[in-house]
């Protein structure tokens, strides 16, 4: 799946766009890569700051919600970040890098998903958390 792909699944659009590819999706996983441009909203002197990785996080739990509705003919919900917590950061990625992010469903409740989230570059982590998410009810 390419860049111009991924907008079918996540609300976001350029310049916010922080998944290049999706490369798996299940019932209680995903996988992304990010390919850190240099024009990238959240890069600074070279280097993606922070933000731009819980970005990346957030938005490839969006990718899994979207890829499911997908999946099942239904129209991609919104999503809304209700919280972070344990947030590590502890490597930030160079623009040029190709990131891989994965996210693991630990809890899903009524329209409520509390997930884990990783990133790495080449093996390393750079960046975790939990995060907690509210899908939108339809009205």
């Amino acid at each position: 799946m390419h860049h111009e792909d991924i907008t079918e699944y996540i609300p976001q659009r350029p310049p916010i766009v922080m998944i290049s590819r999706l490369i798996e999706a299940g019932e209680k996983n995903i996988r992304t890569e990010l390919d850190v441009a240099a024009d990238n909203v959240f890069v600074e002197n070279g280097t993606l700051m922070a933000p731009g990785l819980v970005e990346n996080i957030a938005q490839t739990a969006a990718a899994r919600v979207g890829f499911l509705a997908k999946r099942d003919n239904v129209p991609v919900p919104l999503g809304f970040i209700g919280a972070i917590q344990n947030l590590e950061i502890l490597e930030l990625p160079p623009a040029g890098a190709t990131l891989q992010t994965e996210i693991l469903i630990t809890h899903e409740l009524f329209n409520a998903t509390v997930v884990k989230g990783s990133v790495q570059l080449n093996g390393r982590t750079l960046a975790q958390c939990d995060m907690k998410i509210f899908i939108a009810q339809k009205p």
